[in-house]
C-alpha cells in the first residue's frame, strides 16, 4: 500500500484536528497516511511516496533547520508543497515580491536588524494615528504579533519594546497599519487545492492588544463558512499566478515547480474603498478548514492521492 506522511510538529504528534480526518479519507482511496513529526530523527522519509507538510507550526523559530529538513526530504521523495515553495514562503518578504508585480498588499514598513534602529528611529516608523500591527517577517500562528494604538503613549512605548525585542533577536520587523475592516467585515481565507478554487471561510478578528505571548504554538482562530464573491476568488487566483513566477522558475529558466501548489490559502481583507487586499499567502502549513465546507476534505484527499501515484 502506498504510504503518505503528513508532516507535523512535536506539539501535535497526532495532527491538528483540521488534518486528522485526512487519514480516513486517504485510506478510503487505498493510501496509508500517518502523521510524522518533521524533526524526529527516527522517521524514514524515504519510505513514503509523498510527504505533505501540514501542522509544522514550530518552524518559525527554527526556519533554517526546517528548510534543511525540507531539502533532505525533497532529495528522498516527493515533498508537497515543494522545496522552492517553502523556501520562498517561509519569510514574509515574499509580500514585497508580490507587491513588486502589482499585487495589492497591506501597506508595510520593513525594519531590518542590520539598520540598528534606536527607539527614536522606531518611533518615527510607526503610524501617527490609528492602530497598527507589529510582527516578525518569519512567524506562524500569529505568535510574536501585537496590535497597538498610535496616539496612546503607553501603547506606543509597548510597540517600541516589542520591535526592539524582535530586532535584538535578528528578526525583521513588519509594521502594518491595522485594517479596520477586519473588525467589521472580517478576514477571508480562500483555499485552493492543486491550483483550483475549493472553498472559503470567514475569520474573526484575532488581535485586540499588545503582544503578550501565546499559550501554545498558535493563536486560536474563530472561523465560519463563507460563500466568497467572484471578485475575491479572482483576486486570489491572480495572487497565486503572480506568486508562481517567484518560486517556479530558476534564474536560468529551469522549471522548478511545474505543477500548482498542492494546497494554498489566500488571506484577504478589504481596504478603505472596499477593494480586496492581500494579508498573507499561505503555502507552507496553513489550516485549510476542510470541515467547514461540503466536499472540501474529499477534494484535498483526491489531490493528495493524485500526487502520490503520479
Amino acid at each position: 500500500m502506498t504510504r503518505i506522511a503528513l508532516a507535523t510538529c512535536s506539539a501535535l504528534p497526532d495532527l491538528h484536528e483540521d488534518d486528522a480526518p485526512l487519514i480516513g479519507a486517504l485510506a478510503a482511496r487505498g493510501l496509508q497516511a500517518e502523521p510524522a513529526v518533521w524533526d524526529d530523527p527516527a522517521v524514514d522519509w524515504a519510505s513514503y511516496a509523498l510527504v505533505v507538510v501540514r501542522s509544522t507550526w514550530d518552524y518559525a523559530a527554527r526556519r533554517a533547520e526546517f528548510l534543511h529538513w525540507a531539502a533532505h526530504v525533497d532529495a528522498l521523495t516527493t515533498l508537497a508543497n515543494p522545496l522552492p515553495v517553502l523556501q520562498w514562503n517561509t519569510d514574509k518578504h515574499y509580500l514585497r515580491d508580490l507587491e513588486s508585480v502589482g499585487v495589492r498588499i497591506v501597506p508595510t514598513q520593513w525594519l531590518e536588524p542590520s539598520r540598528g534602529f534606536t527607539s527614536r528611529a522606531l518611533h518615527t516608523r510607526f503610524p501617527a494615528s490609528g492602530d497598527f500591527v507589529i510582527k516578525p517577517a518569519v512567524s506562524a500562528g500569529s505568535v510574536d504579533t501585537g496590535r497597538y494604538t498610535a496616539m496612546d503613549a503607553h501603547s506606543r512605548g509597548l510597540a517600541i519594546t516589542h520591535a526592539r525585542r524582535l530586532l535584538a533577536a535578528e528578526r525583521t520587523v513588519m509594521v502594518q497599519r491595522y485594517v479596520s475592516s477586519v473588525d467589521t467585515v472580517g478576514e477571508r481565507a480562500h483555499v485552493f487545492v492543486a491550483g483550483e478554487y475549493s472553498h472559503s471561510v470567514l475569520k474573526g478578528a484575532m488581535l485586540d492588544g499588545p503582544d503578550v505571548g501565546v499559550d501554545g504554538i498558535y493563536r486560536e482562530e474563530r472561523m465560519s463558512p463563507l460563500e466568497a464573491s467572484e471578485q475575491e476568488v479572482a483576486f486570489s487566483a491572480e495572487v497565486l499566478r503572480a506568486a508562481h513566477r517567484f518560486f517556479a522558475v530558476s534564474a536560468d529558466g529551469v522549471d522548478l515547480v511545474p505543477d500548482p501548489p498542492l494546497y494554498a490559502r489566500v488571506d484577504v481583507v478589504s481596504d478603505d474603498a472596499g477593494e480586496p487586499v492581500l494579508m498573507e499567502l499561505e503555502l507552507v502549513e496553513p489550516s485549510l478548514f476542510t470541515a467547514l465546507a461540503d466536499g472540501a476534505l474529499e477534494r484535498f484527499a483526491d489531490a493528495i492521492a493524485a500526487r502520490a501515484v503520479a
